[in-house]
């Protein structure tokens, strides 16, 4: 079974549950932001895997990632869709993302206190 980590604030990664839902695809939903040990399992994959390198540098979240029962880790949910003969039936609806470009997410995190916030961005 897949392990999908990712946000119900990311219009991503509502695609990929709704691709996955529509297309009978078994996963493993991990919420970020549902506990502090949800978060810490996300960014310990996200600190020590060379594959977030160019998504740190833009600045991106990494969300969805995908991991296989086999441990492999991945940013593109739609491969599996199209490894098992799937149809795409999720798409982000125009201008859902955070983005100005309307792809992808853009988050501010920072730290007050004992509290986690996340401020949407917007780079112009």
């Amino acid at each position: 079974m897949l392990k999908v980590y990712g946000t119900e604030m990311c219009p991503d990664c509502a695609a990929c549950k709704k691709g996955y839902d529509g297309n009978g695809v078994a996963y493993e939903y991990v919420d970020i932001f549902g506990s502090l040990r949800n978060l810490k399992e996300f960014l310990h994959l996200r600190d020590h895997l060379p594959l977030y390198d160019e998504v740190k540098a833009r600045g991106a979240i990494g969300i969805p990632t995908v991991v296989t029962e086999e441990g492999e880790v991945s940013l593109d949910w739609e491969k599996f869709l199209d490894h098992k003969g799937n149809e795409k039936t999720a798409e982000v609806p125009a201008g859902a993302a955070c983005g100005l470009d309307g792809k992808g997410c853009w988050a501010l995190f920072f730290i007050l206190g004992r509290n986690l916030f996340v401020i949407p961005t917007i780079t112009i």
